[in-house]
């Protein structure tokens, strides 16, 4: 799999979890698997605002587009992410802030 990011200045909090072609986005199941070779699942049949374009699978991989949410403390990785690729199994780790608020 793999997850292109697109920042946004907002407050949220973006939690994912993948499991093969599904993600857990904050705590709201998404399953991809019907996404054949080839084909592309168009944005607007995905009900969620974390999805900020069309879910393709490309020779057998899942490519997204995510928001990525940056805090007021973001840091250049998270204002220029690069995508993540090979995303494996488990908790997506997403750049962090320059710091965290309060220390």
């Amino acid at each position: 799999m793999k997850i292109i990011l697109s920042p946004q200045r907002r407050d949220d909090t973006l939690e994912v979890i993948k499991n093969g072609d599904v993600l857990t986005v904050n705590g709201e199941d998404f399953d991809f698997s019907p996404v054949g070779d080839g084909d592309t699942l168009p944005r607007h049949a995905i009900n969620s605002i974390w999805f900020a374009g069309d879910v393709d699978r490309i020779n057998g991989e899942l490519v997204l587009t995510l928001l990525l949410p940056n805090p007021w403390n973001y840091s250049p990785e998270q204002a220029f992410p690069v995508p993540l690729k090979n995303v494996l199994d488990g908790p997506v780790v997403f750049p962090g802030p320059l710091f965290e608020a309060g220390i």
